[in-house]
Formats: C-alpha cells, structure tokens, sequence
C-alpha cells in the first residue's frame, strides 16, 4: 500500500527538480542577457567619450542596422556623427530619433543643437520651442542664449547666458560665448569682464585669451592681460591685438606689435612675418 505514496513521492521530486533544473537555466540566460547589455553599454559610452569619432560611427551603424528599434543605437549613431563632424547625416538621424516613442526632450535639445551646427537657425527655434518650458537644462539655455543672438535679441540672450551659467559647474564656455556676443554689439568693456570670469574656471581655455585680448584692444588698450601664457600662447596674443590696431587704423601700433610677436615666438611665426610684410609693402606703396 506504501508503493503508489513512494512513487508518488519520487514523481514530484523528479518534477521539482526537473522544476529547479528549468529555473537555474532561466536565471543563467537572464544574467547572461544582463552582462551582454551592460557590456553594450560599456562599449557604446566608451566610444561616445573616447573613442575615434569615425570609429563610433561605424560602431554605431553596425548597431543600429542589427537593431534599429534600439533608441540607444539610434543616438550613439547621430552623437557620433555630430562628433565626426558629419551633421548633415546626422540631422536625420536624430530626426528618427525624436520620432521614436522613447524620445526625450534632451533628444529634441540636442537635434536643435545639430541643426544650429549646420546653420539652420530657424529649424533649431522651431524644434527648440517644442521642448515644453519645464526642461530646464543648461544646454537648453545655452542654445536659447545662442538663438536670441542670432536673432539680435540681446536681452533675452543675456538672460539666457546667465541662466545657463548658473545650471553647470563648467561655465568657462557660456562667459566666454556671452563675451563674444557682447563684442559684437560693441561693448568691449562688458566683454572684457566675462572673458576674464571665463578664464577664472577655466586658466587654460585660449579662445577667452584670445577674445579678451581683442576686447582690450576694442578699448585701446594692447598691454597684454594677465593671464597664465605660454610663450607662444603670448606672441599669439600680440599678433590678435596687432591685427586689431591696424584694423583701427593704427599701424604704428600694429607694427610695433607685430615685431614683438614675431620676436617672442619661440619658432618661425609665418602669419606674423606675412603681415608684417605686407604691412611694409603698402607702406612703402
């Protein structure tokens, strides 16, 4: 009478570890599946940080082709096409993007920055003014900023400028555009002023020194500024103000720069020598 129990015992001991057998397999493809995503992952921020931009490219497309309804892949691809400089290609490809029922508004942020890069000023307004007015990011407001430039709204892209500013712990870019903008306008003083907060974040970023050696000069002022300069970075900074003077029609200054450029360059300074040159040579005529 015991046997059909026995049997009966065994019988479940052989489905629950039939049982076990199934889940152990299912949990292994599971972690599996996890390490090959993280690992993508791994692989897809690598290239998008350090890796050769055609090289991500061509990692991306590969993606992309095997899985095109990947959001992922999708803006790996028109990512690293903005970074290898290709933005005609890669405008449609965040076109795909933003249509795509994962899109965020950093995805719409960053196709108006695309657009703005290939100089299609209005389609960047216009994607822009999609994004609600609740993103508020920093590089929402830096393309704001850079919009209302464009479109000579100067006190809606100060406002801009300095409401990205205050959303980055980097705002060395943003003082240093804002100052440019103010250059333009011709306020070389208040252009001054926010090169010099640039190079404040960043001692190193030699557009801003450059930049505020043109603001100086706006003012008539060729001392150079006190900065930190390599002795290159230096001569540089004289030829940018030579240049300057003689646009204002001071070629006594101009020369006297140009000659100092040409002497504390550390090698031959063919664009210096250039214009001295023909600074002679119209002299002469």
């Amino acid at each position: 009478m015991r046997h059909p129990m026995i049997f009966a015992l065994l019988a479940g001991s052989v489905f629950a570890l039939a049982g076990c057998e199934d889940s152990k397999q299912a949990s292994v493809g599971r972690a599996i599946d996890t390490v090959t995503a993280i690992d993508q992952q791994n692989m897809a921020d690598l290239m998008l940080a350090a890796g050769d931009p055609d090289e991500a490219v061509a990692y991306f497309s590969t993606q992309a082709e095997a899985d095109p309804e990947n959001i992922r892949n999708l803006r790996g691809l028109a990512r690293s096409l903005v970074r290898a400089g290709r933005t005609a290609e890669a405008v449609p490809v965040w076109q795909n993007v933003i249509n795509h029922p994962e899109a965020t508004n950093d995805d719409r942020v960053l196709l108006a920055d695309t657009y703005i890069r290939a100089n299609d000023w209005e389609r960047a307004e216009q994607t822009l003014n999609a994004v609600p007015p609740t993103h508020e990011t920093f590089d929402r407001y830096r393309l704001e900023a850079m919009i209302a430039d464009a479109n000579q709204q100067w006190a809606r892209a100060d406002h801009f400028y300095e409401t990205a500013a205050g959303l980055t712990t980097r705002p060395s870019g943003v003082f240093n555009n804002w100052g440019f903008s103010k250059l333009t306008r011709g306020e070389p003083r208040d252009a001054e002023r926010l090169f010099t907060q640039a190079l404040q974040h960043d001692p190193d970023l030699f557009t801003a020194k450059n930049n505020l050696a043109l603001a100086r000069a706006g003012q008539g002022n060729y001392t150079l500024p006190v900065v930190r300069m390599t002795q290159q970075e230096r001569a540089m900074l004289l030829y940018t103000m030579a240049i300057a003077a003689i646009r204002k029609g001071d070629e006594t200054m101009g020369r006297t720069l140009l000659q100092e450029a040409i002497d504390t360059h550390p090698q031959h300074y063919d664009e210096a020598v250039r214009a001295m040159r023909a600074l002679e040579g119209g002299g002469r005529g």
